[in-house]
């Protein structure tokens, strides 16, 4: 039987803050399997961001493991945790986060050339067409909406063709069906491309669409459910 796609093992996170020591998460044990959808809900404070950081290898434990495919994040190398992030891992943020000065296009073909990859035109028009905007792929991220500019952090994160993709907030800064539409796309993700999806929301209506809601408080898991 293969390991989980992600495994928290007794995950303990403390960041120092003037001086003080803060625990962000406190002995947290997760298995997140291939190609399921996930959603971390809770107060702001509780942990999901922070947990989100340690998923996607951008930080590491303080104590405990984080394994992806059975592997430590803190056992690889910096090579391969590289390696890690710009093939295996896509990220979605609250704010985009595209690069003003770049097209549409550009902004997606950035993590294939940071990848190495020598023929990005194609796999960045072609994530584009996934999310609907190959007629924007000309356009700079101000001539869009706020909408469109969530489409394209999205095809963004697909460039590379991701097993795990880890949305923050992603509809935070959008309208209701604004949101509801970016939902719908993340969810045809995991239909059609069978990537690992996991989303920290605090948005109900998200956490309803996921087929399994982790709940955090205080930096720990109390409930791991169906929805």
């Amino acid at each position: 039987m293969p390991p989980p796609r992600l495994e928290l093992r007794q995950v303990s996170k403390i960041y120092s803050s003037d001086g003080q020591n803060v625990e962000a998460l406190h002995e947290v044990s997760l298995r997140v399997e291939a190609g399921t959808v996930s959603a971390l809900v809770g107060r702001s404070g509780c942990g999901k961001s922070t947990l989100l950081n340690l998923a996607g290898a951008m930080d590491f434990p303080t104590s405990g493991e984080v394994l992806i495919d059975g592997r430590a994040t803190t056992a690889l190398t910096e090579p391969e945790l590289t390696a890690l992030r710009r093939k295996r891992i896509g990220f979605v943020f609250q704010f985009f986060q595209l690069l003003p000065t770049l097209t549409v296009q550009e902004n997606v073909e950035l993590p294939l050339l940071l990848a190495g990859v020598s023929n990005t035109a194609g796999p960045a028009i072609d994530r584009l067409r996934w999310v609907g905007l190959a007629d924007k792929a000309r356009s700079l991220p101000h001539q869009l909406s706020g909408g469109q500019m969530q489409r394209v952090a999205i095809a963004r994160a697909l460039a590379h063709s991701p097993e795990i993709l880890i949305a923050d907030e992603p509809t935070g800064n959008l309208d209701s069906h604004t949101g509801e539409e970016i939902v719908d796309l993340l969810c045809a993700l995991r239909n059609e491309r069978n990537a690992t999806l996991i989303i920290a929301t605090h948005d109900n209506k998200v956490a309803e669409r996921a087929p399994r809601v982790v709940r955090l408080v205080d930096g720990q898991v109390e409930t791991s459910s169906p929805t």
